[in-house]
């Protein structure tokens, strides 16, 4: 006797076949970019497609690595977004706590400031940014650039955290100042660990938007010496010719940061929904 499928499995059957494919769709402009980074010069701009680069070569990644001041623009790049990501949770964390957990005069004109923001294109911010860090005399200086992408960041980092703070039981907080913890403890021990999902979100978006941006580093800076890796790879291509090999790797190489920081927050994300007050 056949055995049917009843209609649950049917249905799971069905989204987990939805969510592979979906899945593969999403993974192949990456695998397509490793691939390419891995094949010969000579087979990059091939008119028959290769989706198995063989043989493998490392041609491309010794050209990237090979141009000039490489390990600087490394450099400035993660202090530029380490910076920007430690200053903006750190400023976002407290305004967040004092949106949620006070009532003062403006509060809902400041959450209705937050939201408007957030919807001005970065483009169209260009010149009055240059014009402001001019007047402070803040071009081609890397302080400069940490606090405008701060600007950009703050916003959506603040409304977030302000979500998850409300989502926090005042009570817990209550309960944990009558068992004698000070506020200064209540809010490390109690409230940090139950907002680690939020901080965890909002470090990845704050993380990525500083360390994918090309525009104001590129607008700000002038310095060959204070340029970020967004600028790098642009130098690949010259009015002569582009190097398509060096680019992709260099590509590849730019999109390692932000694969080790997620796999390295993202337990986290899920741990912070456990830990904190509501442990026994």
């Amino acid at each position: 006797m056949s055995m049917r499928m009843s209609p649950a499995r049917r249905r799971r059957g069905v989204n987990n076949t939805i969510a592979v494919v979906i899945s593969a769709v999403m993974l192949f402009p990456v695998y397509w970019m490793v691939a390419t980074a891995l094949k010969p010069r000579g087979k990059i701009l091939s008119a028959v497609p290769q989706f198995i680069p063989w043989p493998i070569s490392l041609g491309n990644f010794q050209r990237a690595l090979a141009k000039p001041h490489f390990w600087v623009f490394v450099r400035n790049s993660l202090t530029v977004t380490l910076s920007s990501v430690v200053l903006s949770l750190v400023i976002a964390l407290f305004a967040a706590i004092a949106i949620a957990r006070f009532r003062f005069a403006g509060r809902k004109v400041l959450l209705a400031i937050l939201v408007l923001v957030q919807m001005i294109p970065a483009a169209a911010m260009v010149i009055p940014v240059y014009l402001m860090l001019r007047s402070i005399n803040a071009l081609d200086y890397v302080p400069g650039l940490v606090l405008t992408y701060m600007t950009f960041v703050l916003p959506f980092t603040i409304w977030t955290l302000r979500g998850f703070v409300d989502g926090v039981p005042v009570e817990l907080e209550e309960a944990a100042l009558v068992d004698g913890c000070g506020r200064f403890q209540m809010y490390v021990r109690v409230l940090l660990p139950l907002l680690m999902p939020g901080i965890v979100a909002t470090s990845i978006f704050a993380f990525v938007n500083a360390w994918d941006d090309y525009l104001f580093a590129y607008v700000i800076m002038k310095s060959q010496g204070n340029y970020t890796l967004p600028v790098w790879l642009v130098s690949f291509k010259t009015s002569e010719s582009v190097d398509y090999g060096a680019m992709i790797a260099a590509s590849t190489i730019f999109s390692l940061p932000v694969l080790v920081f997620f796999l390295l927050v993202q337990r986290r994300l899920v741990g912070g929904m456990t830990s904190g007050a509501v442990k026994g």
